[in-house]
């Protein structure tokens, strides 16, 4: 056995005796259903990424053991990390706790060091992304997290008071649950989002940034890349390295941006207060940071830059797209430009009505243009506008109340979250904080549900504290004492 192997060991073992002194996980509390004859799901979340792992350790560690995680994606592929995120490292800081649920025992760092050392620890910059994946199948594996693979969730459909779920791939049939939760991470509700310039070109000349995407046939080609951010520099970094003959970003704006103004006031107070917020405060703090755009990481331009056949071009907008027999005109604020491929790191978007799984929810899911928003909060910026309004714990609302209430029973964990919660169910930094927010809130509606039957277990319970052997009454030699 290795010396990391022994630490790890050592490290499960410490863990284990953290988890038995908080009497975690607590024990199993909510009341088992059926329907039609069918076992019910108290929670199932559809993804297993960091969000979905947290959420669904955070609930076990609470009592609700009645729980899984569905992704479409084999074991050990689940979120970005080694799909279509083409960093090298992560961007946040090594030492942050991301979803270690307050147990020291179960952090990243804790990891860390029990293979490779403290020294090796202080040596580290930033955390490789593939370590970070290595790390969550460590998370899943040692807390038993109830996750299933390669299986889809096709359709979610309301029936009575349950979510009837329609599942593809490794399992395959109808499920029931109480409640769900969409840890759908950065694709949120809606997936990509790609400019309308480019919807009529064929696919063999354009991807987009979290495509997969075969980068050794771009050896030779000359490659387009859209965007500023730290996707596009990622991609246009890989297609470098796999030799592609050129490689343009065209960058709408005049300058880059290059400070991180969140991460500037990144504190508790913006974690467990941003919520809380008056909604013109939530809108302006996003609305701001949208404006000032965030910077992608140093590393990760020069990643770039240090090509000699990169090239920048700023104030570059492309007003459009035209297909040719052997590649692509696109017609820009900077004239005319010729190229074999273009890569859209456009981001994502919350207009969750063309995904065909939320069909049957979609048109009675609130959002912030439904009265929320109101013009003196500041501009109307489509991705605001198309954000759910949620609860207080990240549950759907109604667009008209009573057309489909069961959306109160649908949580979204991810993403699109943001302007309601703030940034808590998508990056690193918060994310323990999310999940339990989330779980305080999936916890109480459940008891509430309930509520009969644990009162009904109350006046049920029999077991005796006393036996009627401690004391003797004394009232009888009161009695006599008065007498005399």
């Amino acid at each position: 056995m290795t010396h990391a192997a022994d630490g790890l060991v050592a490290l499960e073992a410490r863990l284990k005796q953290d988890l038995e002194y908080l009497e975690l996980p607590a024990k199993s509390w909510v009341p088992a259903r059926e329907y039609e004859g069918a076992p019910v799901r108290d929670v199932v979340v559809i993804g297993a990424g960091m969000c979905g792992l947290a959420a669904v350790a955070k609930l076990q560690l609470s009592g609700v053991s009645n729980v899984v995680a569905y992704d479409a994606a084999p074991a050990g592929l689940e979120g970005p990390w080694v799909t279509f995120a083409r960093m090298e490292t992560l961007r946040s800081p090594k030492s942050l706790h991301g979803p270690a649920l307050g147990l020291a025992s179960l952090t990243f760092r804790a990891w860390f060091t029990a293979q490779w050392g403290n020294e090796a620890w202080q040596a580290l910059d930033k955390i490789a992304k593939n370590q970070w994946m290595d790390y969550l199948v460590w998370y899943r594996n040692v807390l038993n997290l109830q996750v299933r693979n390669s299986v889809r969730v096709t359709a979610v459909t309301p029936v009575g008071n349950l979510l009837a779920l329609e599942l593809s791939g490794a399992e395959t049939g109808r499920i029931y649950t109480r409640r769900l939760v969409l840890a759908t991470g950065r694709s949120g509700l809606g997936g990509f989002a790609v400019p309308d310039f480019l919807t009529t070109v064929d696919r063999k000349f354009w991807a987009h940034s979290a495509d997969e995407i075969d980068f050794d046939a771009l050896q030779g080609k000359r490659i387009a890349v859209l965007g500023a951010g730290a996707s596009a520099m990622d991609n246009a970094a890989t297609a470098l390295e796999h030799g592609a003959a050129a490689v343009d970003l065209l960058i709408r704006r005049k300058s880059m941006p290059r400070i991180n103004k969140m991460t500037g006031i990144g504190s508790q107070g913006v974690v467990h207060g941003m919520h809380l917020l008056p909604d013109a405060w939530k809108w302006k703090f996003v609305d701001y940071t949208a404006s000032t755009q965030t910077p992608p990481p140093r590393s990760s331009t020069l990643r770039v830059s240090r090509h000699e056949n990169a090239r920048f071009f700023l104030d570059c907008g492309v007003n459009s797209v035209k297909q040719q027999e052997n590649g692509l005109l696109l017609e820009t604020t900077q004239g005319a430009l010729h190229y074999d491929y273009l890569i859209a790191a456009t981001g994502f978007t919350n207009n969750f009505h063309g995904r065909p799984e939320f069909a049957a929810i979609a048109p009675y899911i609130r959002n912030w243009a439904d009265g929320r928003y109101h013009s003196e909060m500041g501009p109307a910026r489509q991705s605001m506008l198309e954000a759910p309004d949620l609860g207080p714990a990240f549950e759907f609302q109604e667009r008209k109340p009573g057309e489909c209430p069961l959306l109160s029973h649908i949580y979204c964990f991810n993403d699109a979250a943001m302007l309601t919660h703030g940034k808590v169910s998508g990056d690193i930094p918060a994310v323990s904080a999310g999940a339990d927010r989330l779980a305080r809130g999936i916890i109480a509606s459940l008891f509430a549900e309930d509520v009969e039957q644990h009162y009904a277990s109350l006046q049920a319970f029999d077991v005796p504290e006393l036996q009627g052997d401690e004391w003797v009454d004394s009232t009888p030699l009161l009695k006599q004492e008065r007498a005399l």
